[in-house]
């Protein structure tokens, strides 16, 4: 208890003089303490900096594998951060928790730093008020990435690809390597904010949002970040940048985004299929995504059964800065999906197979009604076409609404296959005009056979007279079917989208027609099939040679 003697009231009787001289003497009492203080820590930043000595400090380091190769670089500092270190690898909470803050201590970067010009001009761009500070981040670690992903892991570092699309099973870790690398760009680029999407707004808290809390607890990132549900966002605390999370059902809300400094430069679509459509998507890309050098687009989905889905469809057509990456359970660690989840599986497997191919392996095996299950959309290389021996060439008649169908093609009889590498379409053009633009733009010249739609001889008669080489396409009684079952035998047709995007979406596109009970009705529409008509009859002597 202080002596009563001591204490003096706050209106005291002293003098102007004494109470000078009081004060002077607790200042001094205090500059004392602050000199002791200030020079025990210069001396332990002294004794930190020295070169360790002691055996069992070289033994330890030895015992945890560190190769020395600088003996001056080994300071007591050092030692002691590898003691701490050993501790955290045994799982010593309190030893994870210290080396954490040492990573961020301001003491031990300054005593690293030696406080030379460079860190002070670090302090000071600090002190400054911008939203954009940079934290010392070292990326996703491989450990936390399945082996399979690791070659899109170093294909994003690499800036190779702006859309990333990964269809996949259950447990194949897609959506987890998406949110890891949401957050990873974000550390990455301090400018760049995010936006997650599904279609329903009222499945984001329960999905994408907790998938990536999940991503910045994993990464040891929860101090970086801070979460909110109203509105449903997390916010990297130093630098302001925003993660958004919206429902393709509420327009206004994705139109209504405004962020606080730079732009939105990743878009990560989860359970692409239940969006509407190709369309809808590139509406909300162009509408979230605006300004910024870069941006990253990732979009993720379990393939439903039918072919025929148009997030299947979408990735079969391909893209120069596309990246399409298909993903299963098996080539993840299976300590990571557990035994139940395994054994789900593999019972699946023996009792339905074709369920199991679908949901765990990602394989679109529905019939779906497609016609053509034997479609490849690629490139058709000019090398390609200057080893082909002979072209085929077809057309189908059309004004409007039906438009003007012109294919070119080869035909390897030997492997079975069609490469259809050439179209021209259009509406409401004359013959004349259309024969001109065949000669002058697709360079087909007076001995290049077309063969086209009988229909109409006087359009045949007309092409003669502009100087072409024309024939009617043969009919008669079932050619539309045989020549329809002719091209689904074929082991590949090959269409070069690029070059041909009206006759790729046409064969893609082409379903049976269905009763009102969803059973498929037998014969093939006549809609929608003006490309694949031109086809037909550009290969209307192959196929009918070998009818007879």
């Amino acid at each position: 208890m202080a002596n009563e003697k001591n204490l003096k009231p706050f209106t005291s009787d002293q003098s102007h003089e004494e109470a000078v001289k009081n004060g002077s003497k607790g200042g001094k009492k205090s500059g004392e303490v602050r000199r002791r203080k200030k020079t025990m820590k210069q001396a332990m930043e002294y004794l930190l900096s020295m070169r360790a000595n002691a055996p069992e400090d070289w033994q330890m380091l030895c015992d945890m594998g560190i190769k020395i190769e600088d003996v001056d670089e080994i300071t007591n500092l050092f030692i002691v951060n590898a003691s701490l270190l050993r501790k955290a690898k045994l799982g010593d909470v309190n030893s994870i928790k210290e080396l954490r803050s040492i990573i961020q201590d301001d003491i031990y970067i300054k005593h690293k730093m030696k406080m030379d010009k460079s860190y002070l001009d670090i302090e000071k761009k600090k002190a400054e008020p911008h939203p954009t500070s940079k934290s010392e981040y070292f990326g996703i670690p491989a450990n936390m990435v399945a082996p399979s992903f690791s070659e899109v892991l170093f294909d994003i570092e690499n800036k190779e690809h702006l859309e990333y699309v990964f269809p996949g099973g259950r447990g194949s870790t897609k959506s987890s390597f998406v949110s890891l690398e949401v957050i990873d760009l974000l550390m990455k680029n301090d400018d760049m904010h995010a936006c997650i999407m599904r279609q329903v707004a009222d499945t984001l808290r329960s999905s994408v949002y907790q998938q990536t809390l999940w991503a910045i607890e994993a990464l040891s990132l929860s101090d970086e970040f801070r979460p909110t549900v109203s509105p449903l966002e997390i916010t990297r605390i130093k630098t302001g940048q925003k993660i958004y999370f919206r429902g393709a059902d509420d327009p206004g809300k994705i139109k209504s985004i405004k962020v606080p400094f730079g732009y939105i430069g990743v878009l990560w679509f989860e359970e692409l299929d239940q969006f509407t459509g190709p369309e809808a998507v590139r509406k909300i890309e162009q509408s979230i995504i605006r300004g910024g050098d870069i941006a990253y687009k990732f979009k993720s989905f379990n393939p439903p059964k039918s072919a025929q889905n148009w997030a299947n469809k979408y990735i079969k057509i391909p893209r120069e800065d596309r990246l399409v990456f298909d993903s299963n359970y098996l080539s993840v660690p299976k300590q990571w999906l557990g035994k139940p989840f395994i054994d789900d599986a593999e019972f699946l497997k023996e009792t339905n197979p074709v369920a199991y191919e679908n949901e765990y392996m990602g394989v679109a095996n529905g019939t779906g009604g497609n016609v053509f299950d034997n479609v490849t959309i690629r490139e058709v290389t000019d090398e390609e076409i200057e080893t082909f021996d002979r072209f085929y060439r077809g057309v189908d008649w059309g004004w409007y609404p039906d438009p003007f169908a012109y294919d070119c093609m080869a035909y390897i009889a030997s492997q079975h296959r069609l490469f259809i590498f050439d179209e021209y379409h259009c509406n409401k053009k004359g013959n004349e005009e259309t024969a001109k633009i065949l000669k002058e733009k697709k360079g087909v010249t007076e001995n290049d056979l077309i063969t086209c739609d009988s229909a109409e001889k006087k359009s045949t008669a007309d092409y003669r007279a502009f100087g072409l080489m024309v024939r009617n396409a043969e009919k008669g009684p079932g050619s539309v079917d045989y020549s329809m079952k002719w091209l689904q035998s074929l082991r590949e047709i090959v269409i070069d989208n690029k070059r041909c995007p009206e006759t790729a979406k046409e064969f893609l596109d082409y379903e049976y027609e269905r009763d009102k009970e969803g059973n498929v009705i037998s014969g093939y529409p006549d809609k929608n099939n003006h490309h694949i008509d031109a086809v037909r009859y550009a290969m209307n002597r192959v196929w009918k040679k070998r009818g007879e």
